[in-house]
């Protein structure tokens, strides 16, 4: 089958597709079904003794320590209410180091000794399960003829049944730990920085007068970018399937230059998945909000409300594994990948974070009056210490190969990690640097010009989207995350950093109040302190400028453009001591993260390397030979009939084809290379050799779709892939 037959097939399939059922059914509302797979603190309170109730309640409410014997009355009520909804089977999940979720299904039902079954779940089966955790990376934590491997039961995270058209499963969000409790997963540390921050910030809120502070808890609202095209396009594109990126694609002749896909009104059949996936995300409890068309053609957003960050980060995983599979219901495939489509706009997860308890609520709310606000000035101090300390930490958190294709460019932050206060906040930390804060700028009212619409209010400042850590009003909007990775890696080191800084800050009122200092001057001294310290942070102008690079230098920030640039911050000696200090990773447990990072980078970018030498020498070096070669023939039998040829078009089609036959020579050699012994080697030679040489083969390919015969052409086409929906 010719190239362009596979695509005609996939076009025609497309137009072919026929919607599947609708989701809602008639008269039935949202509201009704939300939660309804949960199983929730009020599905608790009907099921479990008073008592057990109160025991769990305290635990994730105020971070109370669990009740051994609570788990059994747990698991009996969890398994009657899961099997009520038809599970057959429980899950403990968890969240390796691999980014994605994994799960051990086993079946309640034990044999009895008269040759029937009983429904069985324990407390003990309940609380701690036993996987492989031999095939999972480990960055040394744990030899591969080691296969021990422990999860054990998250109470904070509320366990849900997932459905599927063979059968329900009991799912329970777990850590995943070493026999010797070393961390495997991203919940256990992201567990860990949640609690120090917590005993940090209570205690700066006693300094403030609240004598038993409720627990402080970090919130994240996670914004999810994504792409989706059709299925007949992706199973014709191995790049797609493998690397979930394109390797090969010219620019179309109309790409996002009119903007006018932004906020544009929801393809019908995109609508239709929307809602389909909005009505499982709700009744899994995942409170999506917010959907739109994004900036590329073919990309979309939705956004869930802000919810505690271990539940956030399980949720996320859930509604990632919850859109591939609804995607393909509707004969669509969606891709997370950071930059699938070359030329046009990536895809983030832009990181909401803020904090707060349930008597003092967000700590990040600045009122009407902020320089009238100490207890929040004192918080958002603490963030631009901790951002400025560790800002290459930050970077590290979000360092992958596919986000580097993402990160420097104008669609999303820069590598380099500054903070976006707005003019209100800058206003108020410049005075406070000068001796005192007086004044705030205030709202003000937009005059349009036309009568019959209402006043409306405008914020005392703008908001930034160049900035990599922005303040939008009442948290923290951390742009950098790639859309493809876990939340909670970003999560932890925020919280950690956030320990550190409002560690020093209680430490630092502490001492002054006990040396006779009034609090209110001590506080002052403080702020003042922090912002001439770290105020280099600080950066409300234009971050994608070539001006703000140098500046940026001057200030003394680091710009870690790349994965290899970043991980190193991981082993760092200031991280090592900022993490074992807070007890949220061990000396070993950073080393085998920054193992795992290069050992995933290298493997990233390995398996496109292959895929490329692959796709271009079995797919699109025979197209363009056979371009060639009738281009060739044609010339020919111009000449044969005694008719004068222009042999400038086998001029055109022979010079990509001969750097293509370069690029591939170049990069099978490069694959061919053996680094060095260790890790680092290797994903050095991955970006030294591999990179330059993957986009040679790429930069001949692209010309040559320009060129090569329609007809002839192999792998569906940009215009084809993003326009036909």
């Amino acid at each position: 089958m010719s190239g362009n037959a596979v695509r005609t097939q996939a076009i025609t399939g497309v137009e072919a597709y026929a919607p599947p059922a609708v989701s809602f059914t008639a008269g039935e509302t949202p509201g009704e079904v939300f939660g309804a797979n949960v199983f929730s603190k009020a599905e608790m309170q009907k099921r479990l003794p008073k008592s057990v109730y109160k025991s769990v309640l305290a635990t994730i409410d105020h971070a109370a320590r669990l009740d051994p014997l609570a788990a059994d009355s747990v698991a009996a009520a969890m398994k009657d209410w899961a099997m009520e909804k038809g599970a057959t089977h429980y899950a403990h999940v968890f969240y390796p180091l691999t980014g994605l979720t994994a799960e051990k299904h086993d079946s309640f039902l034990e044999p009895a000794g008269d040759g029937s079954a009983l429904a069985e779940f324990a407390g003990k089966t309940l609380a701690q399960g036993e996987p492989d955790a031999s095939s999972f990376p480990s960055g040394g934590l744990r030899n591969t003829f080691e296969a021990r491997g422990y999860t054990g039961w998250d109470v904070t995270s509320p366990a849900y049944v997932l459905e599927s058209p063979n059968g329900n499963t009991l799912c329970i969000p777990t850590v995943f730990v070493s026999m010797n409790g070393e961390a495997l997963d991203h919940k256990t540390p992201l567990l860990r920085s949640q609690q120090s921050m917590a005993r940090q910030a209570e205690r700066v809120l006693r300094l403030f007068g609240h004598a038993a502070p409720d627990a402080v808890v970090s919130y994240c609202g996670p914004e999810q970018e994504y792409f989706l095209v059709d299925r007949h396009f992706f199973l014709a594109r191995p790049d797609l399937l493998n690397a979930g990126r394109t390797l090969f694609g010219a620019k179309p002749p109309k790409g996002q230059e009119f903007d006018d896909h932004y906020f544009g009104a929801i393809p019908e059949r995109v609508l239709g998945f929307m809602m389909d996936t909005e009505r499982e995300l709700f009744k899994l409890g995942i409170p999506a909000k917010t959907r739109h068309n994004e900036v590329a053609p073919g990309q979309f957003e939705i956004a869930p409300m802000f919810e505690r960050g271990n539940v956030a980060a399980d949720h996320q995983q859930l509604l990632m594994t919850t859109f591939k599979r609804l995607a393909r219901k509707h004969g669509m495939e969606c891709l997370f990948h950071e930059k699938p489509f070359e030329g046009i706009n990536g895809s983030g997860k832009h990181v909401n974070f803020s904090l707060g308890n349930a008597t003092e609520g967000n700590l990040l709310l600045p009122g009407d009056t902020p320089h009238e606000n100490a207890q929040f000035l004192v918080f958002c101090a603490a963030v631009i210490r901790g951002v400025h300390r560790y800002s290459g930490l930050l970077r590290a958190s979000v360092a992958s190969a596919s986000n580097d294709h993402r990160l420097g460019a104008n669609e999303a932050p820069p590598a380099i990690i500054s903070i976006f206060l707005g003019d209100q906040l800058a206003d108020v930390f410049d005075q406070v640097a000068k001796g005192g804060a007086t004044s705030s700028k205030e709202k003000g009212t937009l005059i349009i010009g036309v009568d019959t619409l209402p006043v409306l209010p405008t914020d005392p400042g703008d908001r930034n989207r160049t900035s990599p850590f922005a303040f939008t009003g009442n948290r923290f909007e951390f742009r950098a995350p790639g859309s493809q990775q876990t939340v909670a890696g970003p999560m932890v080191t925020i919280n950690t950093i956030m320990a550190e800084a409002l560690d020093h800050i209680a430490t630092e009122l502490e001492a002054a109040v006990a040396a006779g200092t009034e609090f209110n001057v001590a506080v002052q001294k403080l702020l003042e302190e922090i912002i001439t310290e770290h105020g280099a942070v600080v950066f409300n102008g234009d971050g994608y400028s070539d001006d703000w690079q140098v500046e940026a230098a001057a200030r003394g920030l680091p710009n870690l453009r790349t994965t290899l640039d970043a991980l190193p911050e991981l082993v760092s000696e200031s991280a090592m001591q900022l993490f074992s200090t807070y007890g949220v990773f061990s000396e070993r447990e950073m080393h085998s993260r920054y193992e795992v990072g290069l050992e995933h980078y290298a493997l990233t970018v390995g398996v496109e390397a292959r895929l490329t030498l692959e796709i271009g020498t079995t797919s699109v070096l025979p197209a363009a030979v056979r371009h060639q070669t009738e281009v060739a023939q044609n010339i020919g039998a111009l000449r044969a009939a005694g008719v004068e040829a222009d042999t400038s078009a086998l001029d055109e089609a022979t010079r990509p084809l001969t750097e293509l036959r370069v690029a591939l020579a170049g990069l099978r050699s490069a694959l061919d290379e053996h680094p060095g012994s260790t890790v680092m080697d290797e994903a050095q030679h991955v970006q030294d050799a591999l990179l330059p040489a993957m986009a040679a083969v790429r930069a001949a390919v692209d010309v040559l779709e320009g060129l090569v015969a329609d007809d002839l052409w192999p792998l569906p086409t940009y215009q084809e892939m993003l326009y036909i929906l």
